[in-house]
């Protein structure tokens, strides 16, 4: 008799599944990040809610930090009423979710009419968060520094906190990619080196950058940090005073208000839009040595795109479209920068903490003539080719000085 039964019955992917997912990572302590997004909920510019596992008085706790538009709060949990925070909020508020563990990945998805989709991607590195810290590697940043305790990264052993991993890597690459930089550039290390950080948030890469100059190279660098949130500003304000950190300090702004001055080191990261343009502007304007940047939400120049018919099946798909457009604008604000003195290159840094953009563009100002006419020939081909009329970054640079100047006040 012929047996019709699938031997393999399918099993529908529901939420629970998901939670029981969250659940056993906590169990196991494999659990580094869960990211919820897509929030359809009714309180007023929420955007998104990290949860992460730590320790309070030698008991786990989830840490839920709310990020809204103009600030972040923090509320801790016990693991069970963490849980079911979760739940409460996945789902009935937040639409998607990203649940990161020591051993893979898991992204989730619901629909407008509640279908739910989850997949999963093994990590490459299986080795947990404390094999992975036990390696022997070159670190560039100590540590057992106090800074790092102060904002969380390690506990008051000066032991890194597991929750914190991604972070610590993402500080380590960060001050690796300047040691090469600053090696490379024209500034001279025996002089104060002036460096400005536009959009500091909380202030991780900021002290990191500040303490390395300062510690380890023994520079007696200035480094302003400008945040658009005050709570923030503030409250690193708060920190710097604590520790005693000589020439860092924070201020509220951003690169259209803050006062163009002297700038060894124009940082920029997770800039939106024409931010990362503004912010390159005031580092080519202050002829800074090095300007590094990590563009984010490239959304000037794809309305604006007229493809050839040969990429059309190609492009007809959302997701290329848009990756066309960040190739195409970083690559335009790389050779503007070119055109201005300075060596570029295009690279993937590292995942940070609130995106999963991690590209960077790095440019240090050569004493070599640069070749601007071939340089602007490579400019107009490219803009030609797609039918770009206007790139932000372009025209603040052909703006005359007077003009420009007013959009820094």
């Amino acid at each position: 008799m012929k047996n019709n039964a699938s031997p393999h019955p399918i099993v529908p992917i529901t939420l629970d599944t998901f939670f029981m997912l969250i659940r056993d990572s906590l169990k196991q302590g494999t659990c580094s990040k869960l990211l919820m997004t897509k929030y359809r909920g009714e309180e007023k510019n929420l955007q998104r809610v990290v949860v992460r596992p730590i320790e309070l008085k030698n008991e786990p706790v989830l840490s839920f930090v709310y990020s809204f538009k103009d600030r972040d709060i923090t509320k801790n949990f016990g693991l069970a009423d963490g849980i079911e925070k979760i739940e409460h909020l996945l789902g009935a508020q937040f639409r998607s979710a990203h649940l990161l563990t020591t051993a893979e990945e898991t992204q989730l998805d619901i629909s407008k009419k509640g279908r739910v989709a989850m997949h999963t991607r093994k990590l490459q590195k299986m080795e947990s968060i404390s094999s992975e810290h036990n390696r022997e590697k070159k670190r560039f940043v100590d540590i057992n520094r106090p800074y790092l305790t102060e904002l969380g990264i390690t506990d008051q052993q000066h032991r890194l906190i597991p929750s914190m991993s991604r972070k610590w890597k993402q500080i380590n690459k960060f001050i690796e990619v300047l040691s090469h930089a600053l090696d490379q550039a024209s500034v001279v290390q025996e002089n104060p080196i002036q460096v400005v950080d536009f959009g500091s948030g909380k202030g991780y890469l900021t002290f990191a950058l500040h303490d390395f100059l300062r510690h380890t190279l023994h520079n007696a660098s200035t480094t302003t940090g400008v945040e658009l949130r005050p709570a923030l500003a503030d409250l690193c304000n708060k920190t710097v005073s604590k520790l005693e950190h000589e020439g860092l300090n924070f201020v509220c702004g951003d690169v259209k208000t803050h006062a163009p001055t002297h700038t060894d080191v124009m940082i920029a990261l997770h800039a939106c839009d024409t931010a990362t343009d503004h912010a390159i502007h005031y580092g080519i304007r202050t002829q800074a040595a090095i300007i590094m940047c990590s563009p984010c939400c490239h959304k000037e120049i794809r309305p604006q795109l007229h493809s050839p018919a040969v990429l059309e099946p190609m492009l007809q798909h959302g997701v290329h479209l848009g990756q066309q457009a960040e190739m195409i604008t970083d690559s335009l604000r790389a050779l503007l920068l070119e055109a201005h003195g300075y060596s570029t290159k295009v690279f993937e840094f590292i995942s940070l903490e609130h995106t999963n953009k991690n590209k960077m563009i790095l440019a240090v100002k050569q004493n070599k003539v640069t070749k601007v006419d071939a340089v602007l020939e490579k400019i107009a081909s490219l803009k030609a080719f797609y039918g770009i009329t206007e790139q932000c970054l372009e025209q603040l640079l052909a703006a005359p000085k007077k003009n420009s100047e007013e959009n820094y006040r």
